[in-house]
């Protein structure tokens, strides 16, 4: 499996800014990026988010649970294949742009609540960023089903977690209401899409706003203040 989720090539023939200011801004700032193993945008975002927010706190969150429509897709559940064929368009235009590959699980998008359950467990142990990242190029990358115990298995062992305790944590169904509540909370304050990037008390929501947020967190901090104060 090395090779199909293996990034290193893509990364090179598609170098992105430089990151020093974002980290050494990222330190200073409060930075914390709300993910769905599920959504092919935090496969997107994931790899930059771990280089540009350096120390940030990575925390799943259910994306069905937020309202309106993802990039490219139609709110409501009648609408709900249109919006996956809207959403694996808009998806697929965007992973050309970034120069990554885009595979799909066969099961996509009714996949990964057991991974999700996983990546909570992961973020209780500081481990997150190195599961989604083995999980997500795993699902989106190699087109492995995110359901596939062995795969749980892999993902959890590039991060370091437990087999045991990893398999027992992807059927505890308990898992799902903190991350919908931690989605639900993210709507309240106006996110409609995940991944969403909070920096101190600005929140950014969508893949395309990292760089956004990249500049947000190495931002002094008074700047963060005045922005965080402003009426939106």
């Amino acid at each position: 499996m090395g090779d199909l989720i293996s990034l290193a090539e893509r990364r090179a023939a598609h170098p992105e800014p430089a990151a020093g200011p974002a980290a050494a801004g990222a330190r200073a700032a409060r930075v914390t990026f709300f993910f769905d193993l599920c959504s092919p945008w935090t496969y997107l975002a994931a790899e930059r988010a771990d280089r540009v927010f350096p120390g940030a706190r990575w925390r799943p969150a259910t994306g069905r649970a937020l309202a309106g429509p993802a990039p490219g897709g139609r709110a409501g559940p009648a609408g709900r294949a249109a919006d996956a064929r809207a959403v694996r368009a808009a998806a697929e235009r965007r992973a050309v742009e970034l120069g990554m590959p885009l595979i799909w699980p066969e099961r996509w998008p009714d996949m990964g609540a057991g991974a999700m359950r996983v990546a909570a467990l992961a973020a209780e142990h500081g481990v997150a960023p190195a599961f989604v990242l083995a999980a997500s190029r795993l699902a989106f990358c190699g087109g492995y089903d995110l359901e596939d115990p062995e795969i749980i298995a892999e993902a959890a062992a590039a991060a370091d977690l437990g087999l045991d305790e990893a398999l027992a944590a992807g059927g505890e169904r308990r898992r799902d209401v903190g991350m919908r509540r931690t989605a639900l909370g993210l709507a309240r304050r106006g996110a409609r899409e995940l991944p969403v990037v909070v920096v101190d008390r600005l929140l950014f929501a969508g893949e395309r706003r990292l760089a956004e947020a990249a500049a947000a967190a190495a931002a002094p901090p008074d700047e963060r203040r005045r922005r965080s104060a402003r009426p939106r």
